[in-house]
């Protein structure tokens, strides 16, 4: 069945490459970005896998926006089948070290924009008793990271949101949702993350440094050694939840990921062992 499908951050990365698959998979789809000027990674990678894109202004910060882009599809095709949240922001700071602006921003663009997403399109898919919210989540919504308490803590509220809504809506109105969780995505992270420390104010000169170098360090090195999965196949895990029929509440996207989870799953009930194991991956 051909499906309407709505993405929000299609500019880069996860975003290009969902879209890509989904309308190469034979869905109609909308892909959304804040600021359609930098459309150029989606317009070539629609060229190169021979598919069409319809590309809409969405900035998930601001809800007419949101509104906007839901009401043109929904006066264009009559109903959205999936909307799939993938807009999202990284932030590596310490919360001692973070300015109260970019907690906001991150909070916002990560959580928030999710609920304002969410909240645009509940009506037409309630309306339609079918529907399906993919959450581009993260295994920092389960585990907790060195310098990403920020990150995480938005992350976390989306799992809450995905579990909470999943609770009652799936049953009374045949809506499903999904959080999908990666490890980690090859995407240029070291410097990506090097590049956003700089932007809000560098490498500071305190007590965090050494541990956020090592940090830095470690991510780098997973990087070179293959922990992290590329764009396209996190997408492919997108597209095989999309295509299920009873989609799960939440999926990792490969065998780090479920290990990764693991610790918060496991037999540990003070937390400890978690703490330990998490400083040993990252740090």
């Amino acid at each position: 069945m051909t499906k309407i499908v709505l993405i929000t951050g299609t500019s880069t990365g996860l975003g290009v490459a969902t879209a890509v698959q989904a309308a190469q998979a034979g869905h109609t789809v909308y892909a959304t970005m804040r600021n359609t000027q930098k459309r150029d990674s989606l317009d070539a990678a629609a060229r190169a896998a021979g598919v069409s894109l319809n590309v809409l202004q969405l900035d998930v910060q601001d809800t007419a926006s949101v509104n906007a882009a839901v009401d043109a599809v929904i006066t264009e095709q009559g109903r959205i089948d999936v909307l799939i949240n993938n807009a999202g922001m990284g932030y590596v700071r310490s919360l001692e070290q973070a300015e109260e602006a970019d907690i906001q921003k991150i909070l916002d663009i990560n959580y928030t924009g999710v609920v304002r997403c969410i909240k645009a399109v509940m009506p037409h898919m309630r309306k339609a008793r079918a529907g399906h919210v993919i959450n581009i989540s993260s295994v920092g919504g389960l585990v907790g990271q060195p310098f990403n308490e920020i990150y995480c803590g938005a992350k976390f509220a989306v799992e809450g949101l995905t579990e909470a809504m999943a609770s009652y809506i799936t049953p009374a109105f045949g809506i499903y949702f999904t959080a999908i969780e990666p490890g980690g995505i090859t995407s240029e992270f070291a410097n990506t993350v090097l590049e956003q420390v700089e932007q809000t104010g560098g490498m500071l000169e305190d007590e965090y440094l050494p541990i956020l170098q090592k940090y830095i360090s470690g991510s780098q090195s997973r990087q070179e050694t293959g922990i992290y999965q590329t764009a396209d196949e996190v997408a492919e895990v997108v597209m095989k939840v999309m295509g299920s029929e009873k989609p799960p509440v939440r999926t990792r996207t490969s065998q780090w990921s479920e290990d990764f989870s693991n610790l918060k799953t496991g037999l540990d009930p003070d937390g400890l062992k978690q703490q330990s194991r998490v400083a040993e991956q990252f740090l």
